[in-house]
């Protein structure tokens, strides 16, 4: 039996990618068109880069008004 491989591309870097048909990342994007790719190294790299964001100590999260509201 073949395994279904669907080709993605990743937002950031335009590497086009096959990945596994029944991965739920797969699933994602074949029912929402709306969600995007991002290949693992370019996934990786922004969170290298959010953690040394973070320990800077100057990383805010802002959320929006009803959010705040409820907090």
């Amino acid at each position: 039996m073949e395994v279904a491989e669907v080709r993605v591309k990743c937002i950031l870097c335009e590497k086009i990618e096959k990945i596994d048909d029944q991965l739920p990342i797969a699933k994602r994007l074949r029912n929402r068109p709306i969600h995007t790719y991002m290949c693992a190294d370019c996934n990786e790299r922004i969170a290298e880069k959010t953690k040394e964001r973070i320990a800077t100590g100057k990383f805010h999260i802002y959320r929006s008004g009803k959010e705040q509201e409820i907090l």
